[in-house]
């Protein structure tokens, strides 16, 4: 089926709901856990009211229970967010190590701008930084794929500035996961699935259980494990097939898939065991002890530029593997968390003392390689190398106080006051001798002493927070916070919030606020060599005496302005809409720097190679092209757009029912003021045309999703239609030229079809993308750039930037037991 006809059941998809609910208001039924229960979800994001349901809030929150997050084919938690909410859009492929780490992002803006909570309370992030260029370059934030999809009992997405309530990193929005804690029943579920054209087999096994291991109390336990294969969407490697290659390495034309040697483009493999509890003991009706926690372990390997025989030889000449070899970064990552507090009422007022810790822990290691020098010079090399850790932790202590006031108002006042403490780590080890030895192991050097060190910072901060009613239709919320950093000195950020109910159809809501985001200390102080069969290029930390020689003094804060207007409506017939407009304006922004070329590439700054030998890097002296790339703080940027959210239960005379849902997101970014190049780069900018089209054009500008899940008795079928907008890069083969390359607007079908085989056993199958649609390839001219140069970058032959991966259509089934 093509895009036409898949748009034609769209649009019939659409006409059957706007029938469905004009013919069956009077037949409405709501199935459990569908629109309606999530919209009376009692919310605990963005507000410090209590009993304050989705429906009702001032602020956008989309509530998702775990019936909506379980439907979702892949069994990670982050695509089971992206596929429900179109302003959060997953990372499908990364380069380097953050292939093995994907991450998301919230209304267009950096992953490190959505604050992640659970239960309430903040998320560690990752130590794994994403470095390499790609609109989620500087991503270090939590890592949702180490929480069970079982534990979630719902998630509470708040798409609304909120820095003012909970603290910076809060731009964009936040994303609380509340825990089960029901302490009863439990389920388990088996998954396996794959791609349509190969790679990528899953599988996936979770349990959860619900226990009272004492009177008044609570313990919910949830365990998955899940494995998941690679994948190979690459093209050809030209070098192979370069002239008189195959006479002088014969045993290359011997490989698996030749002349497609080169496995750089496609999945990871990962395995990955993971495991929580949420536990609760109520002393009386006034005192109550919780604790929560996490614990997980992977294993991640990707595949990295296929290495040609002549690329490690010994003084002979002669190649130490005759057909080349591939390859592979990987990780051993321990990620672990704990919280622990009290909370209870008293003299009137709710109190809520904790402390959270984690810790993410991450062995970096370079495996089927090889050290090309230590070989050359010594006749020996491992294959295997220990390239260096990364660890970062965090510590936050708060508290939390809310006390309700009668002041004559049409409800209580409800004024909050709280603190909290938080003190960070990051620290990156070097790597051992042999993977730092000259220019290190192919793929990924060692970490040099020069990269390693340990850095911290600490900070406070305490709020008040003012929620009230002064007639029964309207509401008004304010928030200010103060924070200081030991490393950033101290600011004050607000938000003021509002809705009017005109009636029972119509409200209006409203929020204007400011934020702060200090860098992550990774931003600021990681450092490393990022190296290909032809490339070498030095991550320069921006706090480093090398940074300087460049212009770079450091980063500064990111200062930040939201505003959103909205309404939220209820026509009747069981139709609930809200719709939001939303502008965000950041001051100061943190980006990735254009590649700045030391040797090889235009224009080729003299500086750039005085700032690589300063910062102590010793580089391949067979590559063709070197440099560095830096964060730095030289951008401001504007983002506009919308959200739009439509839920409505039909029934369906005698043939059960149908719950609709009509999600939308616009969103438009735009670099407003670009600092002045410094001096030091003699003429060239911080920022190339690929780092500016990376913030403004890399999204897709909309995102439409239409979806009906009809039950009827035993039966379910779940059909979601996604519309992506367009996206597009500009890419340049040495920084001379640069083409454009253009995702076109896509429509992708999920489909799944379950049925209840006992009163206790379920079964589904299903399709993520059914009609195996892939993004449009890279410009054809940058391609041929690669191809004209026997260059291993022509294998790259799809956008890395599409919002629906490179990939194509996966089908899946899926075992539900519940007891």
């Amino acid at each position: 089926m093509g895009i036409c006809s898949r748009r034609v059941l769209l649009c019939g998809m659409s006409a059957a709901a706007l029938l469905g609910l004009a013919a069956a208001a009077s037949a409405q039924t709501a199935a459990p856990g569908g629109a309606e229960a999530e919209l009376d979800t009692v919310i605990v994001t963005g507000t410090r009211m209590s009993g304050l349901r989705a429906v009702d809030s001032p602020a956008p929150v989309q509530v998702l229970d775990a019936t909506a997050l379980q439907r979702v084919g892949q069994s990670d938690l982050i695509q089971a967010i992206a596929q429900n909410v179109p302003s959060f859009n997953a990372q499908a492929f990364g380069g380097d190590t953050a292939n093995l780490t994907l991450s998301a992002r919230l209304r267009g803006l950096s992953p490190n701008h959505a604050l992640v909570l659970v239960n309430g309370k903040r998320r560690h992030g990752t130590a794994n930084l994403a470095v390499l260029g790609g609109p989620f370059q500087g991503g270090a934030a939590a890592d949702l794929n180490f929480i069970p999809l079982n534990a979630i009992d719902h998630v509470e997405v708040l798409q609304d500035g909120a820095a003012a309530q909970y603290g910076t990193d809060a731009i964009a929005g936040v994303i609380n996961l509340i825990l089960k804690d029901k302490g009863e029943g439990g389920n388990i579920i088996v998954t396996g699935g794959q791609y349509f054209d190969k790679g990528g087999k899953t599988g996936d096994i979770t349990a959860s259980l619900g226990m009272t291991p004492v009177e008044n109390s609570y313990l919910d336990l949830s365990f998955e494990s899940r494995w998941h294969g690679h994948s190979n969407r690459g093209d050809f490697d030209p070098r192979v097939l370069a002239p008189g290659f195959a006479a002088q390495y014969p045993a290359v034309a011997a490989l698996p898939n030749y002349p497609y040697v080169n496995l750089i483009a496609g999945d990871a493999e990962y395995r990955l065991n993971i495991g929580s509890f949420n536990f609760g003991y109520q002393f009386s009706e006034a005192l109550e002890f919780y604790s929560f926690g996490t614990y997980g372990k992977k294993y991640a390997a990707a595949f990295e530029n296929y290495r040609v025989p002549g690329r490690v030889v010994n003084a002979a000449g002669a190649p130490l593997f005759p057909a080349g070899f591939n390859p592979k970064e990987a990780i051993w990552e321990d990620d672990y968390a704990i919280s622990g507090g009290l909370r209870g009422t008293a003299g009137g007022w709710n109190w809520d003392l904790s402390t959270t810790w984690g810790k993410d822990d991450i062995s970096i290691n370079t495996l089927a390689s090889a050290n090309a020098s230590l070989y050359l010079d010594t006749g020996f090399t491992p294959t295997d190398f220990h390239a260096g850790d990364f660890i970062n932790t965090q510590w936050t202590t708060t508290l939390d106080l809310a006390h309700e006031y009668d002041v004559g108002m049409a409800k209580p006042l409800t004024l909050a006051l709280g603190a909290e403490y938080r003190e960070e780590t990051y620290e990156i080890l070097p790597g051992d001798l042999a993977s730092r030895y000259k220019e290190g192991s192919q793929s990924y050097p060692g970490f040099a002493l020069t990269d390693a060190g340990k850095h911290e910072r600490r900070n406070w901060a305490v709020y008040a927070d003012v929620a009230l009613s002064p007639v029964e239709a309207l509401q008004l919320d304010f928030a200010v916070r103060h924070e200081d950093f030991s490393d950033f000195g101290d600011t004050t950020v607000a938000k003021a919030t509002g809705r009017y109910d005109f009636n029972d159809m119509l409200a209006i809501r409203g929020t204007a606020s400011t934020g702060f985001r200090a860098p992550t200390l990774a931003e600021q102080y990681y450092s490393a060599t990022n190296v290909g069969p032809n490339t070498a290029f030095v991550q320069l930390p921006p706090n480093s005496p090398a940074a300087r020689l460049v212009g770079v003094n450091g980063l500064q804060a990111e200062k930040s302005i939201n505003y959103s207007v909205g309404f939220v409506a209820h026509p009747g017939w069981g139709v609930t809409a809200t719709l939001d407009l939303y502008q965000i304006e950041i001051e100061d922004r943190i980006v990735g720097s254009g590649t700045l070329y030391g040797s090889g590439g235009t224009p080729t700054i003299p500086a750039v190679a005085e700032a690589i030998v300063a910062n102590g890097n010793v580089l391949d002296s067979t590559v063709t092209f070197t440099g560095i790339n830096i964060f730095t703080n030289g951008l401001d940027t504007r983002t506009r757009g919308a959200d739009l959210v439509v839920t409505a239960t039909t029934g369906m005379l005698d043939k059960g029912s149908v719950q609709w849902t009509l999600t939308a997101n616009w969103n438009e970014t735009e670099v407003t003021k670009i600092a002045a190049p410094p001096a030091q780069l003699a003429g060239a900018s911080l920022f190339d045309p690929s780092a500016l089209y990376t913030l403004e054009k890399a999204s897709p500008k909309f995102r439409l999703g239409a979806g009906a899940v009809w039950t009827w008795d035993k039966l379910s079928v779940n059909l979601k239609e996604s519309l992506y907008g367009p996206a597009k890069s500009v890419d340049s083969y040495d920084g001379s030229t640069w083409y454009q390359s253009r995702i076109k607007t896509a429509l992708i079908t999920d489909l799944e079809v379950a049925y209840q085989v006992t009163d206790s056993v379920r079964a589904a199958v299903g399709a993520n993308n059914l009609f195996n649609t892939y993004p449009d390839r890279l410009n054809g001219i940058y391609r041929q750039q690669f191809l004209s140069n026997t260059d291993n970058g022509y294998v790259g032959q799809y956008p890395t930037f599409s919002p629906f991966g490179i990939n194509g259509g996966y089908y899946y089934g899926r075992l539900t037991y519940t007891f």
